[in-house]
């Protein structure tokens, strides 16, 4: 629950918000952490000392539900003569470490970055006469802080969230969201770490999937050219009835299309309702592991499947001759790779799911046949998977949000995988590769180009897998909730991870999320 205030007004936890010349006895009472975010609101908005805020009444530290102690929310003119109109501005705290205490954030020095590294920001078009701010954008930064703290992954610049509903409720078309930098808050150096400010950016749904088909740095671009779409600084409007590509038609083929066919895509993986079966032959019985048995209770992936899946999704963005998938016990300094720092837990489960796991999840095991089951949003990836991915010597991952096992399609240019020419299909505990080839994936392709639906593409590709392959499908279309997408994520981001589906915060979203 949360409440609206001014920052100014005495809080049940916090004193007023200090500026950067507030008496040294409110900067001595105001934490640290917080005190340095204010400095820089004030820097941007020193005519608004005490902005509108929504409050968490009890705060998360406390066993509140909603991570963000507040959202600031202040009115910013724009500039006219530079396509910027007059927006709201909301600004989150609580991601990033305010109190240095580990109340909330275990400190990790100042070095790095401060909690998660960074808050959330969001701008909104003002409507006519409106005087005030619409609060639903606080609720939306909660939902995904919500997101962020129960699966300990972070966001980053040009990752996407497939959230599959009207940011605010209504009929808008603006229904899934892009991440990019603020371009007016500066980077905060604080006691505890830096803090970054990514803000929250509302599209349509044919941008979402433009932006993961190719990337979300390429579409937040195009949207940065077309003043109604958000224009120089990114504003959403929530009454924009058109898409960029309604808009200038030319977008989609001459920027959208050749850049897929350049670039490919850097969205690496998707979480999504999806299993495996080794039917290479029966189980001896329910502890067998050489099979993963649908319908029953999946075994878990054990730590180090697990950092090596989120490795293989962070690495899609490099430009590398081969892409590479990780060793499976990398070498690592305090934790951290030294590409980009990982999730903060080294495991989506608990660390006392790793005394559970058997052993034998541990060997890699050569597969003569498997079945496989998507659902039907799934299934409208392979293309991309193919088309974006493999064919530029990329991977692929699907990971299960219902069971904690994954599906990596890998070509014959990524080095570390243990599917092979020889031996296509392998398994690692329940991390099944599929390796194909170059010619491969272009048959399948050319034999997909002219299939329309979903079930019709995922039915023909499974077939066309050396008969191997055997596909379960729903017969109807399954809602948009079973998949999640996160491209997760930016530069090296994990692609969605399953983690998101274990939020009870998330009801109708499918979160996008990463890119490899």
């Amino acid at each position: 629950m949360a409440e609206l205030r001014p920052s100014g007004a005495p809080g049940p936890t916090a004193p007023p918000a200090p500026g950067p010349t507030a008496p040294p006895a409110f900067a001595s009472l105001f934490p640290p952490g917080l005190h340095a975010i204010y400095g820089e609101c004030r820097r941007l908005y020193p005519d608004q000392p005490n902005p509108l805020q929504v409050t968490a009444i009890v705060k998360y530290w406390l066993g509140g539900p909603d991570p963000l102690d507040y959202v600031s929310m202040y009115r910013n003119v724009g500039s006219p003569s530079a396509n910027i109109p007059e927006h709201w501005h909301y600004i989150s705290f609580g991601l990033s470490d305010l109190y240095g205490d580990s109340r909330v954030h275990e400190f990790t020095g100042t070095d790095g970055p401060s909690g998660f590294g960074f808050e959330l920001t969001f701008r909104l078009k003002r409507e006519t006469g409106e005087s005030a701010p619409p609060t639903w954008p606080a609720e939306l930064m909660q939902g995904l802080a919500r997101y962020v703290f129960q699966s300990e992954n972070t966001f980053c610049s040009g990752d996407h969230v497939s959230w599959h509903s009207p940011l605010d409720n209504s009929e808008s078309r603006i229904q899934h969201m892009l991440l990019t930098e603020d371009p007016q808050m500066q980077p905060v150096q604080t006691p505890f770490g830096v803090v970054t400010f990514l803000q929250i950016v509302g599209v349509c749904t044919e941008e979402l999937h433009a932006a993961q088909q190719w990337n979300g740095q390429g579409i937040l671009e195009l949207l940065r050219t077309v003043p109604i779409a958000g224009g120089p600084w990114l504003i959403t409007d929530m009454r924009r009835g058109e898409t960029i590509f309604e808009i200038d038609p030319h977008l989609q083929q001459e920027r959208v299309d050749k850049g897929i066919e350049t670039d490919g895509s850097n969205l690496s993986g998707v979480s999504a309702k999806c299993a495996w079966d080794d039917l290479s032959r029966p189980p001896e019985d329910d502890e067998d592991s050489r099979s993963i048995c649908i319908g029953t209770q999946p075994r878990r992936l054990s730590g180090k499947d697990t950092e090596q899946i989120r490795e293989t999704l962070r690495r899609g963005l490099e430009i590398n001759s081969k892409p590479v998938l990780p060793p499976i016990n990398p070498q690592r300094q305090n934790g951290l790779t030294h590409d980009r720092a990982p999730s903060r837990k080294d495991s989506l489960e608990s660390d006392s799911s790793t005394a559970i796991i058997p052993h034998e999840l541990i060997r890699t095991r050569q597969l003569e046949s498997v079945h496989l089951k998507f659902n039907q949003e799934s299934g409208a990836l392979i293309p991309l998977c193919l088309r974006g991915r493999l064919l530029h010597g990329r991977h692929f991952t699907y990971k299960s949000i219902t069971g904690d096992m994954a599906i990596t399609f890998v070509s014959t240019g990524v080095e570390g995988a243990f599917a092979t020419e020889e031996h296509p299909y392998a398994a690692h505990g329940p991390w099944l590769q599929i390796l194909l080839t170059e010619e491969f994936v272009e048959k399948m392709l050319e034999d997909l180009e002219d299939l329309t639906s979903p079930e019709e593409v995922v039915k023909e590709t499974l077939e066309m897998l050396n008969g191997l392959i055997s596909l379960c499908l729903p017969t109807t279309p399954s809602p948009h909730k079973d998949t999640q997408q996160t491209e997760l994520p930016a530069p090296e981001n994990l692609a969605e991870e399953a983690a998101r589906a274990f939020s009870s915060n998330f009801p109708k979203s499918t979160t996008g999320l990463k890119r490899s």
